[in-house]
């Protein structure tokens, strides 16, 4: 066991996929020898060498075009985009190429590859470098999506998602790049659409992704300890596929449902998981789903406005405690 950073995790996963498979080959900007941007790729262009790391144009349009070329012709391409923002720039093969290539072609051709990128806010880069774009890939069939909260989990997860056949987004949160956790010794393979309980209890369901896990969990501390609340919080860890088992067991067990969202309320992550409990599980319900988001506007660069529009804990806990009482 070891504790390890959310950014060195990355690089052991990375490296964990291209040691065990030979066709495994990682693209990006700045991703060789400066070890990328975020310091997330540092030792692999050592390890792996100037044919399996590779440096490339600054163009996302031919980053994921060569990947989609290399997925398909034998290769698992893992490619990065520095910013999540920037899927926009390259949103014909993220939406209209490498979902569909199985599909259109009867499954004669395969897409096997991984998109990583830097996902959210909390580091003051405004509004073109903040955004929490899950939402945009969670709504194109042939897609997978996939936002870790922990180390342990950014190595499992992208494990998983590197041996999956179908194409992967791989949002990695750019504000948990530092935080550490344990994370065991050797092989570390996880399973896409899996949730996992982060903290158990009785009287509330809050379900949270990426940066908001960490959130949630500090308010459902502080709801236990100053009003007596002992709510179950759930890190949802892939929004495609999605466990909606872990879910609506939770909802069936607490009766109440919140959902924490750093992307903005407009068809947000959590109005569909809202639906589906509404759908299938109303009559567990005590009381009308309640949703935590950030306001549906560009995300300000200032520090004040930056934190005051993101979803906190003690938002979180004046939002909870609030619910329960009417």
């Amino acid at each position: 066991m070891a504790e390890l950073t959310y950014r060195d995790a990355v690089v052991r996963a990375i490296a964990q996929e291209m040691a065990r498979d030979p066709d495994v080959v990682f693209l990006g900007e700045d991703v060789a020898k400066a070890g990328g941007v975020f310091k997330a790729t540092v030792g692999l262009y050592e390890q792996f060498g100037p044919l399996r790391v590779r440096d490339t144009p600054i163009s996302e349009q031919a980053i994921l075009g060569a990947a989609m070329g290399a997925a398909m012709t034998g290769l698992k391409p893992i490619a990065e985009i520095m910013f999540s923002d920037f899927l926009a720039v390259c949103f014909d093969f993220v939406a209209n190429e490498f979902p569909k290539s199985r599909y259109m072609s009867n499954g004669q051709l395969k897409c096997p590859l991984v998109v990583r990128t830097g996902n959210g806010a909390g580091a003051r880069f405004g509004a073109q470098h903040s955004q929490s774009v899950e939402n945009w890939c969670m709504m194109i069939p042939g897609l997978k999506v996939v936002a870790p909260s922990t180390p342990r989990d950014v190595i499992g997860l992208l494990a998983a998602s590197v041996r999956d056949p179908d194409p992967v987004i791989f949002f990695e949160h750019k504000s948990l790049y530092a935080t550490k956790g344990e994370v065991p010794d050797g092989e570390i393979v996880d399973q896409l659409g899996t949730a996992r309980i982060a903290r158990p209890g009785k009287d509330a369901t809050i379900l949270a992704l990426a940066l908001m896990v960490p959130r949630a969990l500090e308010a459902a501390e502080r709801l236990k300890a100053e009003y007596g609340l002992d709510c179950e919080v759930i890190d949802v860890r892939s929004l495609v596929p999605l466990d909606t088992q872990t879910i609506l067991g939770s909802v069936a067990r607490t009766h109440r449902l919140f959902t924490v969202e750093e992307n903005p309320r407009l068809c947000g992550w959590g109005a569909e998981i809202v639906s589906i409990v509404v759908d299938e599980a109303f009559y567990d319900l005590d009381g009308p789903p309640v949703r935590i988001t950030t306001p549906h506007i560009p995300l300000p660069a200032a520090d004040l406005l930056e934190d005051a529009v993101l979803p906190t804990a003690v938002r979180i806990v004046e939002t909870v405690q609030k619910s329960m009482q009417s």
